[in-house]
């Protein structure tokens, strides 16, 4: 561990994030490695500092609608955008993206599914649920990199949401 590191302040931090709900982008990636790799882009772009990152659909949820540890939340400070990997455990992310877009407080919330091939692209499910992009997970780490920081700077520093 480098000088300065804490992993107890981290997560304290992190912890005080979510209570305050203080989050700009929702995660929902279960492979370790694609949500490390995306952290890690997402701050070297200057965006990633209120990131809150779950490995599974129903920990999605739970957060999403505000249940169980994740206390409640207004609309106005829910996620700027969140990132969707379509394959998780538990709660598969296409019945995420259903839940959270048949719901009032939860459908203006862009969503952006990252996927790892073309083939799932052709689910046009996605589309009719009102997914707002689609993200084929480039192999190579520097243009994945370059790619989720292209992403989450458009939704948090370009992009114009409605009034909540």
């Amino acid at each position: 561990m480098g000088a300065g590191f804490c992993p107890a302040h981290e997560a304290y931090e992190d912890e005080m994030k979510v209570q305050a709900k203080e989050v700009d982008i929702l995660l929902v990636e279960d492979d370790a490695e694609d949500a490390a790799l995306t952290l890690r882009a997402l701050k070297q772009r200057n965006v990633g500092d209120r990131v809150y990152h779950v490995i599974d659909g129903d920990e999605a949820l739970e957060f999403i609608f505000a249940t169980n540890l994740y206390g409640e939340w207004e609309p106005a400070n829910a996620p700027k955008v969140i990132l969707l990997d379509l394959k998780l455990r538990k709660v598969s992310g296409l019945e995420v993206l259903r839940e959270l877009k048949s719901q009032d407080r939860t459908k203006t919330i862009p969503v952006v599914v990252l996927t790892s091939s073309r083939e799932e692209i052709q689910n046009i499910e996605s589309y009719r649920l009102g997914v707002n992009s689609y993200v084929v997970k480039p192999v190579d780490s520097k243009k994945f990199a370059q790619a989720i920081g292209d992403v989450g700077y458009y939704w948090l520093m370009v992009n114009q949401p409605p009034y909540r």
